[in-house]
């Protein structure tokens, strides 16, 4: 019988990915996802196997003894919200749907007794990090969305060790490629670019651009969710990047030849974002496959996506992240 597996967040960027992974080894997948961050048009191309079933809910709302949850044997949980502004703005909705969501969440696993349940983690957890960054560097968040995936984590690994729940957790860093948020706050460096790249108006590059970023490409994040479920350690978290950053002047050269406009530099973002993936090499036989530059080719291939996308400036750059720049500032001299 093949394995049922629960997807929350099934219809975002990673979410549709691991989706479109597990239906090609022949999982039966169950979507849940309540389309705020996520879009029905994610899965268009897999709306037609009969081994998926969408759910559009909220986990907020997810009750212990969801029906969803029976006869399931696994549960990868990616649902929450994102972005660091509207995290500094609003705390407390954060806090509600990625710490107390993702009990929930939790909790109904637990009732339905499945085999694995396996986290999306952010790497923002390290804040400003060594590098590279193992899985056992300090823990220091520089804002609510970090503080807020750190604790759903937290929350994950407690009930793996009080209720039992076997659990993994995969640590993202930089994760890009085809269907990344195209709409929404400003913060995602490609959506940013490839409407700028559209309209033929000026990349807009944070600091100097010397800033690198370890970007790995989506579907091999999947590959690591995957793996993390199937392999028989629990309670363990696990980083995953390229291993190879890369400079954000390297990434706009690769987009095209539009002009180039540098703005400030933002307190609390590091110059380097590193993951040491040794551990993930190891105990889950995984490694990255998509290289950089193809990965950015396939994103420049499926540019139409951001016809409609936000198109950013300096000025309107400006006014959506007055609030970083208020409340992290001040932090610099701490």
């Amino acid at each position: 019988m093949n394995a049922i597996s629960i997807v929350t967040g099934g219809a975002g960027f990673i979410g549709s990915h691991l989706t479109e992974l597990l239906l090609s080894e022949g999982h039966q997948v169950r979507v849940i996802d309540n389309l705020v961050g996520g879009h029905k048009s994610n899965l268009d191309h897999l709306l037609n196997n009969q081994a998926l079933k969408c759910f559009w809910e909220d986990i907020n709302q997810l009750e212990p003894d969801s029906d969803i949850f029976k006869g399931a044997d696994f549960c990868f949980h990616l649902a929450g919200i994102g972005d660091i502004v509207p995290s500094i703005e609003q705390p407390i909705d954060y806090m509600k749907t990625n710490v107390q969501g993702t009990v929930n969440v939790l909790e109904a696993a637990r009732m339905a007794e499945l085999r694995k349940f396996v986290y999306a983690a952010s790497s923002s957890c390290y804040g400003l990090a060594d590098t590279p960054t193992d899985e056992n560097h300090r823990i220091d968040p520089q804002y609510p969305y970090a503080l807020s995936k750190y604790l759903g984590e937290q929350a994950v690994f407690h009930w793996g060790k009080v209720y039992g729940l076997p659990c993994n957790s995969i640590c993202i860093f930089n994760a890009y490629g085809t269907r990344v948020r195209t709409t929404g706050a400003y913060g995602a460096v490609f959506g940013v670019f490839l409407k700028q790249q559209l309209a033929g108006e000026p990349f807009t590059i944070v600091g100097d651009g010397h800033q690198r970023r370890d970007f790995i490409y989506a579907s091999d994040v999947a590959r690591a969710f995957l793996a993390a479920a199937e392999v028989p350690t629990c309670g363990e978290r696990y980083n995953i990047g390229a291993g190879n950053p890369q400079s954000i002047n390297y990434l706009v050269g690769l987009l095209g030849k539009n002009d180039i406009v540098y703005i400030p530099k933002r307190p609390g973002e590091p110059e380097v974002t590193y993951a040491n993936i040794s551990k993930a090499e190891k105990e889950l036989d995984w490694q990255p496959l998509v290289c950089f530059e193809d990965g950015v080719n396939r994103m420049v291939n499926d540019i139409d996506r951001w016809k409609n996308a936000p198109l950013w400036d300096p000025n309107s750059i400006a006014k959506a992240t007055e609030t970083w720049f208020k409340y992290l500032g001040p932090n610099l001299d701490k």
